[in-house]
């Protein structure tokens, strides 16, 4: 939902200005939209792009030297006026002609044609070039009734860089043409947009469903398919454009994985990765991909694939500096024809070989593990819920990857006959890599500095044990600065490590002596429910967590029962 916005029916104008507030040092604000601030030179084609609002960076971000000269901005997903359109020509325009550029829709074909015949009237040469890269809206034989989707900004980044390097009217218009003729699109919506003022969107996707053959103006898809994995998406895209590789093409692309609002990046990069994969299978050279927000609709939850066949000239105007608002690119840099060597993996642990007394540890070590990962995943999702009432939620996750990271990282030390130190050092360095946050690392000093106590050779008796546990909390409150009663997971270890030392020196059993050091590590973490969060991200919302335990304080009691359990029964 668009959600900021002063009067919804003056939106465009009030984001416009303050868009050219941001960026003085590119763009000017003119009657009907922007033009650069500072001019092309005399004798330089404008290229002049532009429609509705509600798809920046398109058109009023792609204004800047080595694309547009002028951008025409309308309403909402509304054709500007013919008098927009000639405006921003007029203010464009050095001597040289114009050349405008949009997406095949009937509004802005009328509109920006009128202005063109004005434009000629008063003497300047004007152009038109229509963007219809997208698939979905007609059928090949009728090529020149599809619109414009993500495409438009392929055409425009050749015609901005035609003109740039200084082709006269005619040849930046053949230029825009060569380029329309050899880009394609396609796209998949996952939800519509909403309008700035509206309660819903224009359009909705039903639940396990993408909408195939999207719009960028709050169009439904053609059709709806069951909802797919990333890979499949990307296999879908790919394979409807190969279907209409156009005559004669070689094997080198231009490629924009477009994201239209509410599909973020992180998303976007995942999904460009099976991408890549999918094109290179076909034998195809991507040349500069772009992925991320170019031609968007509001808030849509959509992306599209764009591909644009090159040749030698068109990649040279792909590639070519451009800097504007929403778009920049600089030169590509010298790569040294002798690269660097690189890691390809994070060097793990190393292992020493245990003696026996050493790898019967190491072997009780990592059936401990494995029981964890069976009893940490059974208990993920309300893990995740406790920690969702003041945090974010992603504790009983975070958990599960770490534990499983854990026991591959056991179980490969276990296979080189690793000792029990080495075993649960490689186990935490797991659990902290593939958990990450404040849990991960804390589980991995914790661990780390446990099996730091019980060496490689020889049995860990409850004397190295206990020293071992001494040293995790000590590792973990000098790393994360918490103290008892902060509301972290220090106040259930602090007990657990203090009743099982206790013990030992006591002369119990070590096993009777966790068994109680495990109670105790319980009521504390249930005793945190009555405790005020003074450190991590609970902290801003104190209140709001005061009756709900600490999900870590809860997972490590977890923990200390389950292993209590096994050595009890071992």
């Amino acid at each position: 939902m668009t959600r900021l916005f002063d009067d919804p029916d003056r939106f465009s104008e009030d984001q416009l200005r303050g868009f050219a507030v941001a960026y003085p040092e590119h763009v000017t604000v003119v009657p009907g939209g922007v033009v650069r601030t500072r001019p092309q030179g005399t004798g330089r084609v404008a290229v002049v792009v532009g429609g509705g609002s509600g798809h920046y960076p398109a058109f009023s971000g792609l204004v800047g030297e080595g694309l547009a000269a002028g951008a025409v901005v309308g309403n909402i997903f509304t054709s500007p006026s013919a008098r927009q359109a000639e405006s921003v020509a007029r203010a464009a325009d050095t001597g040289a002609g114009v050349l405008f550029s949009f997406g095949n829709y009937a509004g802005d074909r009328m509109n920006f044609g009128m202005a063109q015949a004005r434009l000629r009237d008063v003497g300047i040469d004007t152009r038109t070039v229509l963007v219809t890269d997208d698939l979905a809206s007609a059928p090949v034989e009728r090529r020149h009734e599809r619109r414009g989707i993500a495409g438009d900004f392929t055409v425009f980044k050749v015609a901005g860089a035609a003109a740039e390097e200084g082709l006269d009217l005619d040849g930046v218009e053949a230029a825009a043409h060569r380029a329309n003729d050899r880009t394609y699109s396609f796209g998949i919506a996952f939800d519509g947009c909403t309008l700035p003022g509206a309660d819903s969107p224009l359009f909705t996707v039903p639940e396990g469903k993408m909408a195939i053959g999207l719009g960028i103006h709050g169009e439904p898809g053609v059709r709806d398919a069951d909802m797919a994995d990333a890979p499949a998406i990307a296999r879908t895209l790919v394979e409807q454009l190969l279907a209409e590789r156009p005559e004669g093409a070689g094997p080198r692309v231009a490629a924009i994985l477009n994201g239209l609002g509410a599909t973020k990046y992180e998303e976007l990069f995942l999904l460009w990765g099976h991408v890549a994969d999918a094109l290179a299978e076909a034998g195809l050279t991507v040349v500069r991909p772009e992925v991320g927000e170019l031609v968007t609709s509001l808030d849509m939850a959509a992306c599209s694939l764009t591909l644009m066949w090159l040749d030698e000239d068109l990649e040279r105007w792909w590639c070519a500096p451009a800097d504007a608002p929403g778009f920049s690119r600089l030169p590509l840099p010298e790569v040294s024809d002798r690269p660097r060597a690189l890691p390809d993996a994070i060097p793990g642990a190393p292992v020493t070989e245990g003696d026996a007394d050493s790898r019967a540890v190491a072997a009780t070590t990592l059936t401990a593990l494995r029981t964890l990962r069976t009893v940490l995943h059974e208990a993920a999702t309300e893990l995740g819920r406790i920690d969702a009432v003041a945090g974010d939620g992603d504790h009983g996750r975070g958990m599960t990857k770490g534990v499983d990271a854990a026991v591959r990282a056991a179980e490969d030390a276990d296979s080189r006959k690793a000792g029990a130190r080495s075993l649960l050092s490689a186990a935490a360095d797991g659990w902290a890599d593939e958990a990450g946050g404040t849990s991960g690392v804390l589980w991995g000093v914790a661990l780390r500095a446990l099996a730091q106590e019980l060496g490689d050779t020889g049995r860990a008796g409850g004397v190295r044990a206990a020293a071992g546990a001494r040293a995790a909390l000590d590792a973990v409150t000098s790393l994360g600065g918490a103290k008892l009663g902060d509301k972290t997971l220090v106040d259930a270890l602090a007990p657990l490590v203090d009743t099982f030392t206790a013990g030992v020196a006591r002369g119990e059993d070590p096993r009777s002596a966790f068994a109680k050091a495990a109670d105790a590590a319980t009521d504390a973490a249930d005793a945190t429910a009555g405790l005020t969060p003074r450190l991590g991200r609970a902290r801003p919302l104190a209140e709001r967590s005061i009756g709900t335990p600490d999900a870590g304080a809860l997972s490590l009691a977890l923990c200390a029962r389950t292993v209590a359990a096994l050595l009890g029964n071992g």
